[in-house]
């Protein structure tokens, strides 16, 4: 994903943010990052490969074998560029927002004030690829799956999230340090 994460700030089109109300500013705009989908090229390639050995060995033409390395090779591309690109996720002041599809469509949103705890995971190779899942817990219990999949930097998206939470969210427990009141007892 990439991450031109600064607050009110993006390289993405207007368009692709959900619409936002009076008030609402774009803290993170992205799409899976290319290197979280670097197992499925890795598998296309494969495949295409084989195929290739298959077409030699009932063919023995060089040159269909060449055609249909170029042709596999470039469906595995485009495969994986549209697999990607159809995927957009959005952080304002107030809500998450994922989007999914061209012809069809998916579309996940809830409020920030539903968010009650945000924890991202990373396997070995995706701590290597800067990348890993960004699990959003909501009120809605575990019947609904918000994940932000495949983010570059997941570290930098919890803290998107969180400064968009403090952003809108009354100071409580914990945000402030204390300050003992006259004639009151003392905090310590």
């Amino acid at each position: 994903m990439t991450t031109d994460s600064a607050p009110g700030a993006s390289a993405y089109p207007v368009a692709v943010a959900p619409r936002l109300a009076p008030g609402e500013q774009v803290m993170f705009q992205g799409h899976p990052s290319w290197r979280s989908i670097i197992g499925f090229y890795v598998k296309g390639l494969l495949a295409v490969a084989a195929i290739c050995v298959v077409v030699r060995l009932v063919e023995n033409d060089a040159v269909l074998v060449t055609l249909v390395a170029v042709v596999g090779v470039a469906a595995v591309v485009l495969a994986g560029l549209i697999r990607r690109i159809t995927v957009h996720y959005t952080i304002t002041t107030r809500r998450l927002h994922i989007k999914r599809g061209i012809i069809s469509r998916e579309i996940q949103e809830t409020r920030l004030e539903r968010v009650q705890n945000v924890n991202y995971d990373q396997s070995v190779l995706q701590r290597m690829l800067q990348v890993g899942d960004v699990d959003f817990d909501t009120a809605a219990g575990d019947d609904f799956n918000f994940v932000f999949a495949g983010v570059a930097n997941p570290d930098q998206v919890v803290e998107q999230v969180d400064r968009a939470t403090h952003a809108t969210a009354p100071a409580g427990l914990g945000d402030e340090p204390t300050v003992a009141q006259p004639g009151g007892p003392s905090v310590g």
